[in-house]
């Protein structure tokens, strides 16, 4: 088996529970597998894989539920359910689409896939237990819209994906837990408690990838950010912010400094 071609025959598949089982069983077999991280692969006329559930429609059209009513609490983790089922294929895009990096960076993002999908299988079975299912709710696709913005540049992607559209739920999951709390929704707490440890270790990930990226480019981390966020129409991130999770994840004191520096 061949590591990145196998990340992209996962990337292909439809049904989610497939694609999660097939993701976490990948990193399990990571061990005796091959890895050819020079290999050019073609990429397929359609990607990623995915249910014709949920329908996708803009951001702006995605009813903001209470979740203190049981379908609006149902409707909330859908939501998160979206999210964990897109950064499956976005780790798994990273791990086929760029060739030529350390054999490292290819293991990081199958990890990283493999850990999005445990957070999908919770939140899908939780949703069960609510009388629901992935795919009841529209949803919208901002986060593989980014994916495909940055296919062409992968400084672009490690800096505007995990480090900046994934690093939002280091700052939305306290506040939602504390939510779901007064809710009386404990599991789904502990799911989120779940999500956001392993989180703050994905977007360490993509900080480490980034500024390898940079170094050996020779760009300014800093000031390079900022560039790509004007070229690629990457969102500000608005406050409150979670500066002892993104300390964590790996942002510097001056990244922090900016970060609240473009508070609106």
């Amino acid at each position: 088996m061949e590591l990145r071609h196998r990340a992209l025959e996962v990337l292909c598949l439809a049904d989610p529970g497939a694609k999660a089982a097939a993701a976490r069983a990948l990193f399990e077999q990571m061990s005796g597998a091959s890895l050819d991280a020079a290999a050019a692969i073609a990429e397929p006329a359609a990607l990623p894989g995915r249910p014709p559930r949920p329908r996708l429609v803009p951001p702006s059209a995605v009813p903001h539920r209470s979740p203190f009513t049981r379908d609006g609490r149902a409707a909330l983790l859908h939501a998160i359910a979206h999210i964990e089922f897109n950064a499956i294929n976005l780790a798994l895009d990273a791990a086929w689409r760029f060739a030529g990096m350390p054999e490292a960076f290819y293991r990081d993002w199958l990890r990283v896939a493999s850990e999005e999908a445990l957070h999908f299988s919770l939140l899908d079975a939780h949703l069960r237990a609510l009388g629901h299912a992935y795919g009841d709710f529209d949803a919208h696709d901002g986060l593989w819209l980014m994916c495909e913005r940055t296919k062409a540049d992968i400084v672009a992607r490690m800096a505007l994906v995990p480090r900046t559209l994934e690093a939002r739920g280091l700052d939305a999951t306290p506040p939602i837990q504390a939510k779901l709390a007064r809710a009386g929704d404990h599991a789904a707490v502990a799911i989120l408690g779940i999500i956001l440890r392993d989180e703050i270790g994905h977007v360490a990930i993509g900080n480490r990838w980034y500024r390898f990226l940079c170094e050996r480019d020779g760009l300014d981390p800093l000031a390079h950010y900022e560039t790509l966020v004007a070229r690629y129409g990457a969102p500000r991130l608005k406050p409150p912010f979670n500066l002892s999770a993104r300390h964590a994840a790996g942002f510097t004191a001056d990244e922090l400094a900016a970060l609240e520096q473009h508070r609106p």
